[in-house]
This record gives C-alpha cells, structure tokens and sequence, in this order.
C-alpha cells in the first residue's frame, strides 16, 4: 500500500463502508451521499474564503477595468496596480482554488475506492481498519464478496459506466445532472460582466491593428467556458463508474446552496472576514514600516557615534 493509499484512499475507503454498513439493507449509493455532504460540510470554511473571493472581485471589477483604461496596454504598471487593489481589499486569486485542492485527491480515492469494490473485491480485506472487520456487514463482504450491494435505489448499477454493458439511461440521466449542476455552480460564481462586443469583432478589429481590451477578452473566454465546462463534464462523466457522477452530482448540489446562502444571506460575515484580512495585512505594513524605523535609528546612532569617536581621536 503506498502513501496516498494509507493516507487519502483507506480512511475514505472504510468511512464509506462503514457508512454502508449502518444503512439498513446495505444501499451504497445512499452512503456515498451521505459521504459527499460530509466533505462538503467540512469545506465550508473554504468554501466561504472562496465566495468572499468571489464578492470582493465582483466589487472592484469596475476599478479593475478602469486600471486597465488608464494605463492603456502598459502591461506592467497594469500589473503593479492590480496587485496593489488585490493587497488594499484582501484578494488572494489562489484561495479560489483551495475547494478543487481538496477535491481532487478525494476523487481520485473515490476512483481507487470503487475499482475495489467493482472489480477487486478481494482487497477488502486489506484495506479494512481491523476494527471495521467486525462489522457484521464488512464480515460478510469479506466471506463472500458478491455480498456487497453496488445499487442505488436497487436498481442503479454504481459500479458500471453508461455504456459499459448496453446504453444504460439512469446513469446517462447522473451524467446530464453532473453537467447541469456544474453550469449552476459555475454560474453563480462567474464575474459579473457581461462581453460588449463578440469574440469574432474584436479579432476583426485585431486585424485591423486596434489593440484588443483585455477586459472584453477575459468576459468573452470566461462565458464560453462556462457552456464549455458542463458539455466537457458530461461526456468524462459517461466514461467513468455512475459511482463518481453521484458523487460529482451531489457535492455540486450542496456547494450550489452553500454557495447561494454565502452570496445572499452572510453579507455581514463576509465583509467581516473581508476586514480582518485587510487589518491583517495592514498590521504587517505597519510591523514592516517600525522595523524600518527602527532600522533607520539604529543606523543613524552608529552613524553619530562613528563621528564622535572619530572627532575624539583628532
């Protein structure tokens, strides 16, 4: 067993068995939900950094877009601007991908996780906590592992992909929700604006010699990414077991209400937390600027005394 298996694919291994174990009639689906709000539920913390991100940028995009009118192509002091509003109103760009981080070894484990259960039911065993093999349920998958029950609801089939044995429609229908809820999820955290002008004039006036405002070109990528990503989900989804567009389905359904009551209701929590960051860092500068002063007056005494001395010699 390597180290990402003791330590990401075990535990996520037996809290899921361990979960099937107590669901009456053993429904692996059910357990895989219940998993899924449990680790969206322990993201909430991120999950609020990530929508302060997202409240603060839609704020000062207008500040943004005039930086970039001002300094009219001059790239760098674009960027030294920018990054001075990101420091001025507590932006951190890569908070936003705290939730994916977290999100990725998990679903690689899920991966593993299933592939145990579809096909390598005899690593049970192994990969079962000794404490969990008492479990009547986790007893019984290791005597027999045709034991375990790899439905939801009893009749979809979590373990197969959805055209692993014929066209399979409930596990086309997981894939099509995977994909919608992901066009919400993205919706909802998609900067506020709107693309003036369409992709194929700005490259007309491109050609033209106009220099193209990045501000159009970024809402203009940033919309079709959002049609893009849903139909992209979709067909990885039909590929992979329905085990992973449950899964995927499901944590986009809770981070969809986490992510409307962060948006519509803790306007006053998040603002809050938009002001420490600000204090925090405001803090630092001031602790910066008092060792420089500091700094500064121990320089100018060793100046002095240099003096003194050299006066006393003469």
């Amino acid at each position: 067993m390597n180290i990402f298996e003791l330590l990401i694919t075990q535990p996520i291994f037996n809290l899921l068995v361990g979960l099937y174990s107590i669901i009456p009639g053993g429904d692996f689906g059910i357990a895989l939900i219940i998993f899924t709000i449990f680790v969206r539920l322990l993201m909430w913390p991120l999950v609020k950094k990530q929508i302060h991100q997202v409240k603060v940028m839609r704020k000062i995009q207008p500040q943004i877009t005039k930086i970039k009118k001002v300094n009219k192509g001059n790239k760098q002091a674009e960027a030294l601007q920018t990054m001075e509003l990101y420091k001025k109103n507590g932006v951190n760009p890569f908070r936003t991908i705290g939730v994916l981080l977290v999100q990725l070894p998990i679903f690689i484990a899920l991966f593993q996780v299933i592939r145990i259960i579809a096909t390598h039911r005899e690593d049970v065993e192994r990969f079962a906590y000794s404490f969990m093999e008492g479990l009547p349920a986790v007893k019984s998958i290791i005597e027999n592992p045709d034991n375990f029950n790899q439905f939801f609801l009893g009749f979809i089939n979590l373990t197969d992909t959805a055209f692993s044995s014929g066209v399979n429609i409930y596990l086309i229908l997981l894939a099509l929700a995977a994909a919608a809820t992901q066009f919400v999820i993205s919706k909802q955290t998609m900067p506020q604006t709107t693309p003036t002008k369409k992709f194929g004039e700005i490259m007309k006036e491109a050609a033209e010699g106009k220099q193209a405002n990045q501000s159009e070109m970024n809402a203009i990528v940033m919309s079709k990414m959002i049609k893009f990503l849903p139909v992209m989900m979709f067909f990885i989804m039909i590929n992979l077991p329905g085990a992973l567009a449950l899964y995927y389905t499901t944590s986009n359904l809770v981070a969809a209400f986490q992510q409307k009551r962060l948006l519509d209701h803790d306007v006053e929590e998040i603002i809050e937390t938009a002001e420490k960051d600000v204090k925090k860092q405001n803090t630092g500068k001031k602790a910066t600027a008092k060792a420089r002063s500091k700094t500064a007056k121990d320089a100018k005494i060793t100046k002095v005394t240099a003096k003194d001395s050299k006066t006393k010699r003469r």
